[in-house]
């Protein structure tokens, strides 16, 4: 009978002992390749009694289920093959199961033996020392999670840490921290003066500065004097700074950064799909415009 879809494959070649109470220890081997194992014992009446007939027969079903098969051998003859066997009607109801086949009349008779000598008598072990199984629930105890509404960038007014790193003038050392400058909720001034929030020396003493507008976007502007203020390389008279935009001010290089989440360049706090990928637009952002001009676009 062909083995079923997913039947194992198992290498067997091991010795056992059963302790049985009032006799004398049952040996046996069970040795094999493949899905067919032969199981051999001194005393093959010993697992035929009526207290073992329920046991014997899970175990069948159980091999059988996995394509395996174990015949029992006495001498040179099988007395009983258990599991992934063909089993006539009449076995069937003899035995109680369609994986027990008795392996003829040899077979027949160490089962009768096995009756009249110890009727009730069990040998293998019962479930009763098993844990119990869990109770099945009335209700399924795994459930979908709620599908969550998709979130947009427009976080509260200032959010995601808008700052300004400064890019290293050498090769830094390991280890070495690049300044950080954190931008104010309304103005920031860029300059050589002791008053600018973002001091720079041998720029003027304004030069630029970087303005929260109304839209909640950060601007950098330069203020018309001094040399030329550039973002990602062009010069520029004011700006919208995204993530990653790299500003250059005289001899100094700094890059803005502002968390995904809040940055508004970002559809819905990231790229899905990659940067090439095609972005959903989000719904504008009047709820989060203040009273005043407007910004310089967004």
């Amino acid at each position: 009978m062909p083995a079923p879809s997913g039947a194992l494959e198992i290498t067997a070649d091991l010795s056992f002992e059963v302790e049985v109470p009032g006799r004398s220890p049952l040996h046996g081997t069970l040795s094999g390749r493949g899905s067919h194992l032969e199981l051999r014992v001194d005393d093959p009446t010993a697992f035929g009694g009526r207290g073992d007939s329920d046991a014997v027969r899970g175990l069948a079903a159980a091999l059988a289920a996995r394509g395996l098969r174990v015949t029992v051998v006495a001498g040179d003859r099988p007395l009983l093959a258990l599991g992934d066997v063909r089993t006539g009607w009449l076995q069937r109801r003899l035995t109680g199961s369609r994986h027990l086949r008795i392996g003829g009349a040899r077979g027949a008779w160490t089962g009768l033996r096995a009756r009249a000598h110890a009727p009730n008598e069990a040998i293998l072990p019962d479930a009763s020392l098993a844990p119990p199984s869990t109770l099945t629930p009335l209700a399924p105890t795994f459930l979908r999670l709620p599908r969550r509404p998709v979130t947009t960038t427009h976080d509260p007014r200032g959010g995601g840490n808008p700052r300004l790193v400064l890019a290293p003038r050498a090769d830094p050392w390991p280890g070495d921290e690049q300044p950080v400058f954190r931008l104010r909720d309304s103005v920031s001034t860029i300059g050589s003066a002791p008053e600018c929030d973002i001091r720079l020396p041998g720029l003027l003493p304004v030069h630029a500065e970087v303005r929260h507008d109304a839209a909640d976007e950060f601007v950098l502007v330069h203020l018309g004097r001094g040399e030329p203020v550039r973002v990602n390389g062009e010069p520029v008279r004011q700006r919208i700074l995204r993530t990653a935009s790299r500003v250059e001010i005289g001899s100094w290089t700094m890059t803005f950064t502002r968390d995904e989440y809040a940055d508004h360049g970002r559809p819905y706090g990231g790229r899905i799909g990659g940067e090439l990928g095609r972005q959903r637009p989000q719904p504008p952002r009047s709820a989060l415009r203040a009273p005043g001009p407007p910004g310089p676009g967004s």
